[in-house]
């Protein structure tokens, strides 16, 4: 694969008829940006996961064995956001998230990163992403030059992916109750579960009847879905639905970041 800049990838982009497809296309992208990695990841509508890029199997399976989706700061960091993020601006501090970091890097993601994240219809949701290993003034002046061309290829990336997914609706849902919102809100926040359930004066055991409730009611296959799926649908809004949840529940206001 030779290298492609930004008008060779759409070019080819607009005539690929199946995922192997943008899988090639991707490895021309990162030779032609000189970066270690290039990475597309989507969850659907139905909670099926797949991506395509650059990884190398072994570090895939080994993420996927780990269920590293549930620490990745970069996952969660993109669900709680609408603007392309530097991964150095997430929150590493935890154990979980060291570990991995430190294993992420051992496998040659490198120890910046670049993520764009993507929304679309019926509860999709996905991200895409640029890795490398340089200091961090060669990875600020990198994003800078480039954010126009990544956040294009994200965006037509995204597109083509929802276009090779096709047209599916889901089965409609059953209304989510307030507290269901409530819950699903504050998570999507950034609050962890102890915190929420605090904030709604309900036990841990209480919170997770509620956000699996929540998580069947809207197909997801796990909570961060549930949560992606409830913003995208409209079933959440963050800023007004908490307010609202604040109201509900008088003395419980958030806590200061």
């Amino acid at each position: 694969m030779r290298t492609l800049n930004l008008d060779d990838f759409l070019r080819r982009l607009e005539a690929v008829t199946d995922s192997e497809e943008i899988h090639g296309l991707t490895f021309g992208l990162r030779d032609h940006y000189k970066i270690n990695h290039v990475i597309y990841h989507w969850v659907n509508a139905d909670g099926d996961q797949y991506g395509f890029g650059t990884y190398r199997p072994e570090w895939v399976q080994h993420y996927i064995e780990n269920n590293y989706l549930r620490i990745d700061p970069v996952i969660s960091g993109c669900f709680q956001r609408v603007q392309p993020l530097n991964w150095k601006r997430l929150d590493w501090n935890s154990k979980a998230a060291k570990t991995f970091q430190k294993e992420a890097i051992a496998n040659g993601i490198g120890n910046q990163g670049y993520s764009i994240p993507l929304r679309g219809p019926n509860g999709q949701f996905a991200i895409f992403s640029v890795s490398h290993t340089c200091d961090d003034d060669v990875w600020e002046a990198f994003t800078l030059e480039h954010q126009r061309d990544l956040v294009l290829i994200a965006y037509f990336l995204n597109q083509k992916a929802l276009e090779l997914e096709g047209n599916r609706v889901p089965e409609p849902t059953r209304p989510l109750s307030p507290r269901e919102v409530d819950a699903l809100t504050f998570l999507a926040m950034g609050y962890g579960r102890a915190q929420v359930a605090e904030m709604l004066s309900i036990s841990e055991h209480t919170l997770r009847a509620y956000i699996e409730s929540a998580r069947f009611k809207l197909g997801a296959s796990n909570t961060i879905h549930a949560v992606a799926k409830a913003l995208a649908d409209g079933h959440i809004v963050i800023g007004g639905a908490a307010k609202d949840a604040l109201g509900r529940w008088p003395g419980k206001g958030l806590s200061a970041h």
